[in-house]
C-alpha cells in the first residue's frame, strides 16, 4: 500500500486511543479514562500500528515505551488533537499553523550561553515549540534512547563502543581563559605571576578543565590559590562578576559580560579548550528542525 493510501484510510477513533495510551502511559488507566476496556483499547492501537506499518509501543515489563514511529505519531496526534480542540473553541476563527516541537537535552551545568547559540535559529519562531530538559548525563542518555529527548548538549562525550548507539556530533570548541573583575587586570604580568598571586575561581576536580588547568600550573611550577571550586558554569561567571577572585571558564560563558565590560579576559589559557558536543541517535524519522541545527 502506498503512503498516500495509508494517510487517506487513517482513523482518527485508532488515534484517539493511542494518543490516550501515550499520555497515559499505561493501557489500563487510559481504558479508565476512555471508559472502554483494555482489551478494546489494545485492539484499536493494533489495528493503527497495522494501517502506519511501524509499531507503535515496545513493552518493557509492564511498561509501555513508545518506539521511534510511537514518539513521531504522537507528535502529530498532539497537533491534530490541539487543532480540533481549537476549532470547537474557536469556530469561524482563523486557526494557527500547526507547530514543530524539538525535544533538547542539557546537562545541568551546561553553560546556559552555549544552549541559546546552539539553539538561536529556532528562538523566536512561530511555528516551533522547544521542549529542554536538563539532567544528569546518565539520566538524559536515558530520556535519548526512549526518545523523549531529540538530542542531548554536552561538554563531554560519553563513553561508548561498537554496542552504543549514540552519534556524537561536535559543534563548538572553545578557548578557557581567566577571566575578572577589570580591577584585576594589571598589565604586563605573565602568566606564572597571575597564577601564583591572585584568588582563582575553578571547576570541579572531575571537569576536563580542571585537569587541564592542574597540569599546566604544575608545568609552570605554581601553587595556585583555590577561592572557590564550583560544578555550574553559571555560578563561575556570579562568583567572577562578585570578584570572589578570577574564573577558569570558556570566553562563550561569560560573552555578555566581556562585551559589556563588566569583566575582562586577564589571560587566555595555553592549551585548554572546551568542547561542546550534540548527541543524537540514528533515527528512521529524525526531526528535521535538529537537522537544520546540525548542517548549520
Amino acid at each position: 500500500m502506498k503512503q498516500n493510501e495509508v494517510m487517506a484510510h487513517l482513523n482518527y477513533h485508532h488515534l484517539r486511543y493511542f494518543w490516550a495510551v501515550a499520555h497515559a502511559g499505561n493501557l489500563t488507566r487510559a481504558a479508565a479514562e476512555l471508559h472502554v476496556s483494555a482489551s478494546a483499547v489494545s485492539v484499536q492501537i493494533r489495528r493503527l500500528e497495522e494501517s502506519l506499518g511501524h509499531a507503535l509501543f515496545e513493552r518493557r515489563g509492564k511498561q509501555l515505551l513508545l518506539t521511534e514511529a510511537g514518539r513521531l505519531t504522537l507528535d502529530h496526534a498532539d497537533a491534530i488533537f490541539a487543532l480540533g480542540d481549537e476549532l470547537l473553541g474557536t469556530l469561524g476563527a482563523r486557526g494557527e499553523r500547526a507547530r514543530q516541537i524539538l525535544r533538547v537535552g542539557s546537562l545541568a551545568t551546561l553553560s546556559r550561553n552555549f544552549q541559546r547559540q546552539f539553539l538561536a535559529p529556532l528562538l523566536g519562531r512561530d511555528d516551533v515549540e522547544l521542549v529542554m530538559r536538563s539532567g544528569s548525563l546518565t539520566d538524559l542518555l536515558r530520556q535519548l534512547e526512549s526518545h523523549r529527548i531529540d538530542v542531548l548538549l554536552a561538554n563531554a562525550a560519553p563513553a561508548r563502543d561498537g554496542a552504543t548507539p549514540w552519534v556524537v556530533h561536535t559543534i563548538a570548541d572553545q578557548p578557557v581563559s581567566l577571566v575578572g573583575h577589570p580591577r584585576r587586570a594589571r598589565r604586563g604580568d605573565d602568566l606564572r605571576t597571575i597564577l601564583g598571586r591572585e584568588p582563582l575561581v575553578v571547576p570541579a576536580l572531575e571537569s576536563s578543565i580542571r585537569l587541564g588547568f592542574d597540569a599546566l600550573a604544575d608545568r609552570l611550577g605554581v601553587t595556585p590559590h583555590i577561592a572557590a571550586e564550583v560544578d555550574d558554569m553559571a555560578m563561575l561567571r556570579v562568583l567572577a562578576l562578585e570578584d570572589v577572585g578570577l574564573a577558569v571558564v570558556p570566553s562563550i560563558v561569560v560573552g555578555d559580560e566581556l562585551e559589556a565590560g563588566r569583566l575582562v579576559e586577564i589571560d587566555r589559557l595555553p592549551g585548554l579548550h572546551e568542547t561542546f558536543v550534540a548527541i543524537t541517535m540514528t533515527r528512521q524519522f529524525p526531526n528535521p528542525l535538529l537537522r537544520g541545527l546540525m548542517s548549520g
